[in-house]
């Protein structure tokens, strides 16, 4: 028992020295504070690396990050930055270019363009009622989007370093801002950017100074990674989506293009690049070397399902940067934000103005080069692109009034000949193909045709397919009102429909109703004297083709629909004065009786295709006295 209380007796005093030793010990309140603040700090960390979310803020930092030593400020995020750690700590502050054209704002972390304002263009926005709110137009503003170097930095694993995670410091002389972070060494990173007065086209050149002993090998590139999220910014999203891609230069070769209609990738690692330009319908960021990018990666996004609800697309370019091994190596580029203005883009060269849809085949060319500067010119004097659109309108049909002449001359003579073909089809009513031959030799001997009358609409064709890639591509015509069109450049909507109709988008084009009321009308006038017996659909056909159209030009921009339309009135009106004020049927009966009497000389073609209906007809016969026997 002796043993046993003496045991007890020391266990206890063991236990008592125990306590007292950690109560002397024990940190103090402000102690543990602090170790709980750096605990939390480690763990916001670790989660931070492991989303790869923005690098250490001040905010969860145990101490204040202004307050450690280079050496400690090295060890605590020498891991993740390397020699850039002195740059992983700071305060994102706003640094402001403008000139008259543009205001540009750039964000100190990053050191990139966080947002360009256009000072001469507007977005507008419909609220309910159908009320028009006029918003600044804002390019490369979405949050999401990144403009980041990634950097090979020695000691640090994995990519790199991407500068979107650094500050940089800003210095602003006159209007050129230089963004720098600082790496261990004094060595640093730096961009500067200049904006002249009068240009949306931005002096951007980057410098590696000092960081040939920082980067580790880099096989003579760096990548530049721009991801660029386009918001809406027209009415019609739908058709502005399909204006909307990446458009590239390659140095040796002509512009091509990502797809504009749904996601695609461009590989192009041996093929240089010139520039790289995300548009959209009527506005351009570009990135344009003074030399040549090395080799690039391009990516579009489109697939809805891959989108938010405000996104219209999703641009990404993957550039390799040419940099080399020496203290100081420097890149230089231009960076252009700005309206997609054809003769401002020639002028920065390089092809540059291929971002504008205008087309790629001989209708790009008259685009371009006919059409384009015919507007420019009527612009200089008419106020109102609507009325512009008119002018044109009458000078095409003026142009082309010689072969409409012909053609509307070619139609009355099948009108004068409409008794004798009726008689025809009397004697041959029940022989079709005796009814074609018979006609055709009627043809040759009255010398018409009923061809005649297609070549005017042959020649139009060109321009009303220039015409359709014209309209929603040129920014002349973006937010110009005529009558009840607000903006020539979308579509005239004058009734909201309910998105169950198909083919209607939910709206109804006035332009787009005239014009296919219009083409009825006219399709009766120019047949009324026309024989359909041959082919009866024909005679519906026309009249249900507007119809069936309506919704396809539904949506397409008013200027294309409000020409449409104005061709059809001047045709109608054409039709109606040269059929009865300017073609004598009597005189025109006369010459065709004339043509009757000369000796005629058949064509080749005329010949083969009569000996053709002859053999038809005999192998027809021959077939009926077969199954008769």
């Amino acid at each position: 028992m002796e043993m046993d209380r003496t045991s007890i007796i020391g266990i206890v005093l063991i236990m008592l020295l125990f306590l007292g030793w950690q109560y002397v010990a024990a940190p103090s309140a402000a102690e543990i504070e602090q170790e709980q603040r750096y605990q939390d700090s480690l763990a916001a960390l670790s989660e931070a690396e492991l989303r790869e979310a923005e690098s250490p803020r001040a905010d969860i930092l145990p101490v204040d990050p202004t307050s450690l030593s280079d050496s400690a400020r090295l060890a605590q995020y020498g891991g993740r930055f390397g020699a850039f750690a002195a740059s992983a700590v700071g305060t994102a502050e706003d640094v402001v270019l403008e000139n008259n054209l543009m205001k540009l704002t750039f964000s100190t972390k990053g050191g990139s363009i966080k947002v360009a304002e256009l000072k001469n263009y507007d977005k507008v926005v419909e609220r309910e009622g159908d009320e028009e709110v006029h918003l600044p137009l804002l390019l490369l503003e979405d949050e999401q989007n990144k403009f980041e170097y990634i950097l090979p930095v020695n000691g640090v694993a994995g990519e790199g370093v991407r500068t979107s995670d650094l500050y940089f410091t800003p210095t602003v002389e006159g209007n050129t801002v230089i963004l720098r972070a600082a790496a261990a060494g004094g060595g640093y990173l730096e961009q500067k950017y200049t904006l002249p007065d009068d240009t949306y086209l931005i002096d951007y050149d980057v410098r590696f100074e000092g960081l040939n002993s920082v980067l580790a090998n880099t096989n003579g590139t760096v990548q530049l990674y721009w991801e660029n999220h386009l918001d809406k910014i027209e009415n019609n999203s739908q058709y502005e989506a399909n204006y909307s891609t990446l458009y590239y230069k390659p140095v040796d070769d002509d512009t091509d293009y990502c797809s504009c209609t749904s996601d695609d990738t461009e590989e192009l690692d041996d093929q240089p690049l010139k520039w790289v330009a995300g548009s959209q319908q009527f506005f351009t960021s570009a990135l344009i070397a003074d030399d040549r990018f090395s080799s690039a990666v391009l990516t579009t996004i489109a697939d809805t399902d891959r989108l938010q609800d405000d996104e219209l697309k999703v641009l990404v370019s993957n550039l390799a940067v040419p940099v080399g091994t020496s203290p100081s190596e420097s890149f230089g580029m231009s960076f252009y934000v700005g309206p997609n203005e054809f003769e401002r883009l020639r002028a920065i060269g390089y092809d540059l103005s291929d971002v504008i849809s205008f087309g790629s085949s001989i209708f790009g060319s008259i685009n371009r080069w006919i059409i384009r500067p015919l507007f420019n010119f009527l612009s200089g004097f008419i106020g109102n692109m609507g009325i512009a659109i008119l002018v044109l309108t009458l000078l095409v049909k003026m142009l082309v009034y010689p072969l409409t002449y012909k053609m509307l001359v070619s139609q009355s003579k099948m009108q004068v000949l409409k008794p004798e073909i009726d008689k025809l089809k009397a004697k041959h009513k029940d022989d079709a193909q005796a009814q074609q031959m018979e006609t055709m030799k009627l043809y040759q001997e009255y010398g018409a045709s009923p061809l005649g009358g297609c070549l005017p609409m042959v020649l139009q064709m060109p321009i009303w397919f220039a015409l359709y890639r014209f309209f929603p591509a040129s920014i002349t015509f973006r937010q110009e009102n005529f009558l009840w069109a607000n903006d020539l450049s979308t579509y005239d909507s004058i009734l909201r429909l309910p998105e169950w109709i198909p083919f209607m988008q939910g709206h109804l084009s006035l332009f787009a109703v005239l014009w296919a009321v219009t083409t009825v009308i006219y399709a009766y006038y120019n047949s009324r004297h026309m024989d359909y017996s041959a082919q009866p659909m024909m005679k519906y056909f026309q009249y249900i083709m507007p119809i069936a159209f309506l919704g396809f030009f539904n949506s397409f921009a008013a200027g294309l629909t409000a020409y449409l339309f104005f061709s059809n009135v001047f045709n109608i009106l054409q039709t109606i004065i040269t059929k009865n004020f300017i073609i004598d049927q009597e005189k025109l009966r006369a010459k065709l009786d004339a043509n009757k009497k000369k000796p005629k000389k058949k064509s080749g073609f005329s010949a083969r295709l009569q000996e053709a209906l002859k053999e038809q007809q005999r192998a027809q016969a021959a077939a009926q006295a077969k199954k008769g026997k």
